[in-house]
């Protein structure tokens, strides 16, 4: 991309990172036009994150080589605050405020405004921030505390926090990876009304759709180097996924032929009530079967009960807050437990891989073995070597990136830690297998090995129940869809009668 000094409000030149005898980077260069949204794109262990945090000061001038320029003038970061004394703001993922403090003192937190030294005015913090929310478009008092907003009004926050900071260069990090669909949707109208004000966007992102949805421009890098960068008018998403994976994905959805087969879940008038305020039903008379050799999706906005059908199936919820009949190949089956869903034949991939999914710190062979410790261990002690032919048959199938099984989960990408994940329930071989938001988090490569395990399991005869917020994959992947809607089944379609419009339609309330 080309551009004159005044055009270009960021250029990054050369730039090489090493961690030892890895090069994480090795040669990327990115040219960022004021006052436009320019996407970065590229799969886990491109470079991504490492660009960002060079460009953050996270990693000081002289740990890396090349060159960074604002506005013409080159740059030697050597801290955080010299990023941000440059008018740089990052948003990262995982969002760094304090629940327990208000939204003004989160937005204000380390610059407060000060009578004297030591001395805060509240008066000016209180009406600083109700201007940048406002900004945000955050109908909220700044008085409130962080905790009682949900994740989407909390990235929010984050904005109006870098507002303050007089940022001139808004760097957001998988911005809408957290978020429903309409939190997605108001966020990007946000980063458009923050271009309109000549605040400059630099927005990392898997999902294709919004990043065509808002960029101006996008730059991909693969194997920790640039490959491109184009107008978003000149490209489309088969292009961009091209580049970031080297080769072209004909086929994003793959589906080989498949033969549905007898009924493996039968669920009649399954009603689930809130844990909480047990009054409250939050799945009301839910009836629906699954069959071997299909995929049936489940889509909804969020709060529609989705997860908690799923998470009452894998028995989540336990009995007492249960009623309705549950079959399995036929047989009723009463699931209280965890324990008694894997003993009926069920898996379930959670939504928070990290949170319930996996033991993060634990090595990969330890997370295949949690659900199968019977099929490692006798007389009550896990035998080493059995434990790791387990985990080396799944890890192989399943094509996991490791340097070694003993390495620990969270030195993984995302996408093989949902392998790990799958690896570990696939070593039970399952009657269902159920999936809740199987992709979130994952780059675009990672995506499509995902679903063509999923398309290989189905059409050897598994069930798979998956949930998802996003559209595009509910509608690849599904052969049929349900749709919830406030606890209630709003709908259900075939596979040739499903759209996006027509889902959505049922979704919030329409016929």
């Amino acid at each position: 991309m080309s551009g004159t000094t005044s055009d270009v409000i960021l250029a990054m030149a050369g730039i090489v990172k090493s961690f030892g005898q890895t090069k994480a980077l090795t040669g990327v260069d990115l040219s960022v036009k004021r006052g436009e949204i320019h996407a970065i794109c590229g799969e886990n262990g491109a470079g991504k994150s490492t660009l960002m945090k060079i460009l953050s000061g996270l990693y000081p001038f002289g740990t890396y080589a090349g060159t960074i320029r604002i506005d013409g003038q080159e740059q030697h970061f050597r801290g955080i605050r010299d990023a941000e004394a440059a008018g740089i703001a990052i948003i990262h993922q995982e969002l760094a405020l304090v629940p327990e403090l208000s939204l003004a003192e989160n937005i204000y937190l380390g610059h407060e405004p000060c009578w004297f030294p030591g001395l805060v005015d509240w008066d000016a913090m209180y009406a600083g921030a109700a201007k940048v929310l406002a900004e945000v478009g955050l109908q909220v008092s700044p008085m409130t505390r962080l905790g009682n907003l949900g994740i989407g009004q909390q990235q929010l926050v984050e904005i109006a926090k870098a507002l303050t900071r007089d940022t001139r260069l808004l760097v957001l990090d998988e911005p809408t990876a957290a978020l429903a669909e309409h939190e997605s949707q108001a966020l990007l109208a946000i980063m458009r009304r923050l271009r309109d004000r000549d605040v400059t966007c630099l927005m990392i992102s898997h999902k294709l759709h919004e990043v065509f949805a808002v960029a101006d421009t996008v730059t991909v890098l693969r194997d920790g180097a640039s490959v491109g960068t184009d107008a978003a008018g000149d490209l489309d998403q088969h292009a961009v996924v091209a580049r970031m994976v080297g080769r072209a994905l004909t086929e994003r959805f793959p589906r080989s032929h498949r033969t549905v087969g007898a009924e493996v879940l039968a669920v009649q008038d399954l009603r689930v009530a809130d844990r909480v305020e047990s009054r409250r039903l939050v799945v009301d008379g839910i009836s629906f079967a699954v069959r071997a050799g299909e995929v049936l999706g489940i889509a909804g906005l969020v709060g529609s009960g989705r997860t908690e059908v799923v998470e009452t199936l894998f028995g989540a919820y336990g009995g007492r807050l249960v009623s309705g009949q549950i079959t399995v190949a036929g047989r009723p089956v009463t699931i209280c437990t965890p324990a008694d869903a894997i003993a009926a034949g069920l898996a379930l991939a959670t939504e928070d891989r990290k949170g319930s999914g996996l033991i993060i710190e634990q090595s990969i062979q330890s997370n295949i073995a949690l659900a199968n410790l019977d099929a490692v261990s006798r007389a009550g002690l896990v035998r080493p070597e059995l434990e790791t032919g387990l985990a080396r048959r799944y890890a192989d199938d399943l094509k996991i990136k490791t340097p070694s099984l003993e390495a620990a989960v969270t030195t993984l990408s995302g996408g093989n830690q949902q392998k790990v994940v799958l690896a570990k329930w696939l070593a039970r071989s399952p009657r269902l297998l159920i999936l809740d938001e199987p992709t979130r988090g994952i780059d675009v490569g990672a995506k499509f090995e995902i679903y063509s395990l999923i398309d290989r399991l189905v059409s050897e005869g598994m069930a798979v129940v998956m949930v998802s917020s996003e559209l595009e994959e509910v509608l690849g992947m599904s052969d049929r869809i349900l749709v919830m809607r406030e606890g209630r089944l709003a709908g259900e379609f075939s596979r040739a009668e499903a759209t996006q419009e027509s889902i959505m339609r049922c979704a919030t309330g329409g016929t």
